[in-house]
């Protein structure tokens, strides 16, 4: 009964994948604005939204399939 329990990813793994989807958040917020259908904004060109934001959640794609994976050292 206690074999059931047992994870197929050990808890490094777990968080390493919980960071990477911080990161992805992270990315996917820096990428949201604001947009109005009266006024024409020009923000919505700036680098942050279309360069920084998803080469941040890009990077949190990579990071959560290297925690996947990862192989801890074992002791």
């Amino acid at each position: 009964m206690e074999n059931n329990k047992k994870l197929t990813l050990p808890k490094v793994n777990l968080v390493l994948i919980a960071v990477g989807f911080a990161i992805i958040i992270i990315g996917f917020i820096l990428m949201t604005g604001s947009a109005t259908e009266v006024d024409f904004n020009p923000d919505i060109f700036s680098t942050r939204r279309i360069t920084v934001g998803p080469m941040v959640a890009f990077f949190g794609f990579l990071f959560v399939i290297f925690a996947i994976l990862f192989k801890p050292k074992s002791k």
